[in-house]
C-alpha cells in the first residue's frame, strides 16, 4: 500500500491492486447483469426475461469480462516488460536510479561505443559485442 504513495514512481502500483480491480469488475458485471435481469422481467414481457436472463446476460458479461482481463493483463504484461528490461539494465551495470542515462540529450549506442570509434576486439560496425558473442557470417556473395 506504501507503493500508492511513492511520489517518485520508483515502482509499480498497478500488479498489486489489479487482483482488486477485476474483483470489482466482476462484482459490477454481476450487479449490472441483474438489474438488467429485473428489469427485463418488469417489463412484463416473460420471452424478454428469458432471453435477457438466458442469452443476452451472459454473453454481455462474458465479453465485458474478457476485455477486462484482456486490458488488465495487457497492463500487467507491460509493467513486467519495464521491470524485467530495468533489472537487465542493472546487470548490465547501466543506471539504477529509475532516471534513463539519455537524460543528458547525447546519443545512445549499445555497450557504450558508438559507431567509427572501433577498438581492437570489436566488429566492423564498430560496437563491442559481450564476451563470448560471435555476430553472424556475413551472407556469400553472389
Amino acid at each position: 500500500m506504501k507503493n500508492l504513495f511513492d511520489l517518485s514512481f520508483t515502482r509499480f502500483v498497478s500488479p498489486s491492486i489489479a487482483k482488486i480491480v477485476y474483483i470489482l469488475i466482476m462484482i459490477g458485471l454481476a450487479v449490472t447483469y441483474l438489474f438488467f435481469v429485473i428489469a427485463a422481467f418488469a417489463s412484463r414481457q416473460p420471452v424478454m426475461g428469458f432471453l435477457v436472463l438466458l442469452v443476452i446476460g451472459p454473453l454481455f458479461v462474458l465479453i465485458y469480462l474478457a476485455l477486462a482481463r484482456i486490458g488488465l493483463e495487457s497492463l500487467i504484461a507491460g509493467i513486467r516488460t519495464a521491470e524485467n528490461t530495468a533489472e537487465l539494465v542493472r546487470l548490465q551495470g547501466g543506471p539504477s536510479s529509475g532516471v534513463p542515462s539519455y537524460a543528458s540529450g547525447a546519443p545512445q549506442y549499445p555497450y557504450g561505443q558508438a559507431p567509427g570509434n572501433a577498438t581492437p576486439g570489436s566488429s566492423p560496425s564498430g560496437y563491442n559485442y559481450p564476451q563470448g558473442y560471435e555476430p553472424p557470417p556475413a551472407p556469400p556473395a553472389g
